[in-house]
Parts: C-alpha cells; sequence; structure tokens
C-alpha cells in the first residue's frame, strides 16, 4: 500500500470530522444542564414537530410520485413516454429555493407547512425517480414474465416482484429527499416555515454562534444520524443480483386502456406545476425588467464568481476523491470502509453546520484563514465529496490493475504507470463526478452565505439578497442562469442513468 496514498486519506477522513467533533465538543462546554435546558424548550419542540412532520409527509409523497412516474413510463404503454421520461426528472435542474421564489411571487401568503411540503415534494421527487426508472429499466423482465405465468395480475406483480426490486433505488431516494428537507433554507425561510436550519441561521446571524444555535445543531445532526441508521436497516441485507445476463427481450409494457387519459393529465398537471410555472414566472419578471436587469455588473461578477468556485470545488474534491478511492478499490478493507463512511456521514450533514464548525474552527485554531476561498473550498469538499467519490470509484473498478502493473514492469515508475494508465482509464469517470460537483457548488446557498470572502458573491447568493429584498425582478436573472447552468447536468445525469441500465 503507498503511503502516500494511505497519509493522504487519513489526513481527509480526519477532516470529515471535524464538524461531528465540533458538536461534539460545544455540547460539552455548554455543560450537560445548560443544554437540556436549551434543547428541552418549546422552540425546540416546535422546530422538531415542523421538521419531523415535514420529512413524514414529503418523503412518502416524493415516493408515490417516483414510482408511480417511474412505472408510468417504463413499463406501460403510455403515448409520448420518453418525453415523459425527461420532464419528470427535468424539475431536478430547478433549484428549491428558485422554485419557492416562483410560487411565493405567484401567492405572497403562502407559508406554513402545508406549502412547505408542497414546494419540497415538487423539488425533490427526482431523487427518487431517476434511481427508480434507472432500476425498472434494467430488471430482467422475466421475473415479471415467471410471476404472471404462476397466476399473478398486473397489481400483484407489481407489489410482491417489482416493488421489492426497487428497495434500494426507494429507500436510498428516501434517504436523499430526507437528507435534503434538513439542510434546505432558502425554500423554508421564504415562505416563512420554520425548520432547524432556518432557525440556526436566524440564531448565528443574532447572536453568532451562541449556545442556542449550538444546541439546535446538535439535535439536527443526531436527526441525519437517525435517517442513516434508518435507510440502513429499511434497505436491508437482501440480494438483488443474479448470475447471467438475464432475459433480452423487452419488458411487457401493460395496456393503460381507461386510465390513460387520467395518466397523462396527471402527468400534464405535474409538469405544469413543477416546471411551467417555475419558468413562467421567470418569464414574467425578465420582462417586467426589461433589457436594463442584465446590464448590472454585479450579474457578470456573480457569475464569474460562480464559476471560479466551481472550478476550484470540482478539481478540490476530485483531487480529494483520488485516494479514498483508490484504497476502497485497491485495498478493501476495514480501513477504507471506515474512512469513507466518515466522509458520507459529514456530506449529510447540512450546510449550515459544517459552515458553522469551520468558522467556529478557523476563528480559534487558524483565523487568517476566516472568510477565505481556500476554507470555503474545503466546506465544498466535504459537503460533495461522495458525489465524486461514487463515479471516481465506479472508474477505478474497470481500471485494471494488471494494466498498471505490466507499465511498472516495462520500467515505468509507480506514479508514471498511474498517470499513463490508471488515470486516463478513470478519467471519464472522474470528469463526470466533477461535474456532477461543480453544478452542486453553483446552487449552494448556507455554507457559502456564512463562509465567502467578504466582497465575493455567486449566483445563489446573489439571487437569495435580491429575493429576500423582495427584488423579485432584479433576482429572474440570477435564477435563470442557475437553471440553463443545471439544465444539462440534469439531462446528462439522467442518460448516465439509462446508460446503467443497458439501454
Amino acid at each position: 500500500m503507498p503511503w502516500t496514498v494511505l497519509v493522504l486519506s487519513i489526513l481527509i477522513g480526519a477532516l470529515s470530522l471535524v464538524p461531528l467533533g465540533f458538536v461534539v465538543a460545544m455540547t460539552i462546554a455548554t455543560g450537560w444542564d445548560t443544554a437540556i435546558a436549551l434543547i428541552v424548550r418549546p422552540r425546540v419542540l416546535e422546530l422538531l414537530g415542523n421538521t419531523i412532520w415535514l420529512v413524514v409527509i414529503t418523503v412518502p409523497l416524493c415516493l408515490v410520485i417516483g414510482v408511480g412516474g417511474a412505472w408510468l413510463v417504463e413499463r406501460t404503454r403510455l403515448r409520448a413516454h420518453r418525453t415523459w421520461a425527461v420532464l419528470l426528472a427535468a424539475p431536478l435542474a430547478i433549484p428549491a429555493f428558485v422554485n419557492a421564489y416562483a410560487w411565493v411571487s405567484v401567492v405572497p401568503s403562502m407559508a406554513g407547512l402545508g406549502w412547505g411540503v408542497f414546494i419540497a415534494t415538487l423539488s425533490y421527487y427526482p431523487l427518487v425517480y431517476i434511481p427508480a426508472a434507472a432500476t425498472l429499466a434494467r430488471l430482467d423482465p422475466a421475473l415479471e414474465q415467471s410471476a404472471a405465468s404462476l397466476g399473478l395480475g398486473p397489481w400483484k406483480v407489481f407489489f410482491r416482484v417489482v416493488l421489492p426490486q426497487l428497495r434500494i433505488a426507494v429507500t436510498g431516494g428516501a434517504l436523499l429527499v430526507g437528507l435534503h428537507l434538513l439542510s434546505e433554507y432558502g425554500a423554508f425561510a421564504m415562505m416563512r416555515f420554520s425548520t432547524f436550519t432556518t432557525a440556526i441561521m436566524e440564531q448565528y446571524r443574532s447572536t453568532f454562534n451562541g449556545a442556542a444555535g449550538n444546541m439546535l445543531a446538535s439535535v439536527l445532526v443526531a436527526l441525519c444520524l437517525v435517517m442513516l441508521v434508518f435507510e440502513a436497516r429499511a434497505r436491508g441485507n437482501a440480494r438483488y443480483a443474479k448470475l447471467g445476463s438475464g432475459a433480452q427481450a423487452a419488458p411487457t409494457r401493460a395496456r393503460l386502456g381507461a386510465w390513460e387519459l387520467p395518466a397523462q393529465l396527471g402527468l400534464l398537471g405535474l409538469a405544469i406545476i413543477a416546471l411551467g410555472v417555475p419558468l413562467a414566472v421567470i418569464g414574467r419578471w425578465l420582462l417586467d425588467g426589461g433589457a436594463q436587469i442584465w446590464e448590472t455588473a454585479d450579474l457578470a461578477s456573480a457569475l464569474g464568481q460562480s464559476l471560479w468556485l466551481g472550478l476550484l470545488g470540482a478539481l478540490a474534491t476530485t483531487a480529494a476523491a483520488f485516494p479514498l478511492s483508490w484504497l476502497a478499490v485497491r485495498y478493501p478493507g476495514w480501513l477504507s470502509k471506515s474512512l469513507e463512511l466518515a466522509n458520507y456521514v459529514t456530506s449529510s450533514m447540512p450546510g449550515i453546520v459544517l459552515a458553522l464548525a469551520f468558522v467556529t474552527v478557523a476563528l480559534h485554531a487558524i483565523p487568517d484563514i476566516y472568510q477565505s476561498t481556500l476554507l470555503l473550498v474545503i466546506a465544498y469538499v466535504l459537503l460533495f465529496l461522495p458525489r465524486a467519490l461514487v463515479s471516481l470509484r465506479a472508474g477505478l473498478a474497470q481500471a485494471p490493475k494488471e494494466l498498471e502493473e505490466a507499465a511498472r514492469a516495462l520500467g515505468r515508475r509507480p506514479a508514471a504507470a498511474f498517470f499513463r494508465v490508471t488515470l486516463r482509464l478513470a478519467a471519464p469517470a472522474a470528469a463526470g463526478g466533477a461535474a456532477l460537483v461543480f453544478l452542486a457548488v453553483l446552487n449552494e446557498l448556507t455554507a457559502t452565505l456564512l463562509l465567502a470572502p467578504t466582497g465575493t458573491s455567486t449566483l445563489a447568493t446573489q439571487f437569495w439578497n435580491l429575493s429576500s429584498g423582495i427584488d423579485y425582478t432584479g433576482a429572474a436573472p440570477y435564477a435563470l442562469l442557475m437553471i440553463l447552468l443545471s439544465a444539462p447536468m440534469t439531462y446528462l445525469l439522467f442518460q448516465q442513468s439509462k446508460k446503467a441500465a443497458g439501454q
């Protein structure tokens, strides 16, 4: 095992534990009596109730829409199913806080749990739909045909054969939706719906890292950990793979019959409220603002800084993912799994908790890097490392180590063999992971608000400053640019899931 790779992996793993260590340290420093008093109070119970109800209602709705939409486009003779397959994934290109901005400008009175569930469902159901559709596309149709030959009807085949095969995709998608709900700030703040994340931001702005905000962060982290454990138990240990390539025949698509019209109307309604309304509202504000809203220097500056931070974040995150993915592929074991787990736990934390941790650590340990680009990029690395890690690990797994060993046998040094052979084979996967990180950085809000250097403004932060000041016209160009930059990656993500499904 190369010592350089090992040391780098351990350092990255240790760095990823900083936010969790911060929460534990702040809880201990506050004192148990004070901590309990701050946690067990009416305000915290109200936030806990809001957050739990938000998750309990939104996640099932996303599951129903995501799995139902995937079944319609992959298993029925729905007309224009290829078009609907793309349109169902498209809302992922619209950030939740942009969605809320559009709907608040249409319905200024929208507030509370109901509207929070509405916006969150429209924004996050594609996180369930995309993996569910990919799983259905690669599911061996022989399983369903065998069940049908044994006398099971279409609904029984779906619930007893198809749905169990979607277990990993469904639980993974539900986890992603839940974690996004816990970390979302902009959308809920715009709708005046209080969650732990909005309350932490309010505490930070009023008391700057006070004990009350830290205790709220500890409860939020506990909710994240509970959600991770619940997903692991729900996923189970069942085997879903089988030997052999399976049947090559196309799956049997069910006839909708009288349900064709309701299905088309339902999908049309979903497309209108998830895509049509936000795009129409943004278009209206752009027309109202005229050409002058595009002439501001702030727009060009925000675009340039967003692209620059996105590039730095993508390169740094992909570079940090290399040693971890190398260990996972070449030297699997308890160490590589532990380092991966540490990064997954950290990335599941809301950006505001991670930002608070780095603000405190920087001020006390390395004040020179406080409000620096370096600290912001480090936060991006920890937040989005799994996006690069998953892609890169798959790419390295497809690069046979025997080729690298052959290059070394021909006289190449280990580093030269890695760059000339393995890196070239893994480059497409690395580029895909970097692209995902790049767009995640473009749309990141909370960590950027807290950690960005003075004078730095991105598309997301500038949009937030204008929209929260009720300058909807001025915010529209920033919203449109974020959507235009996100749309190609959303389509690429959907297409890659199809390729993985063998389509």
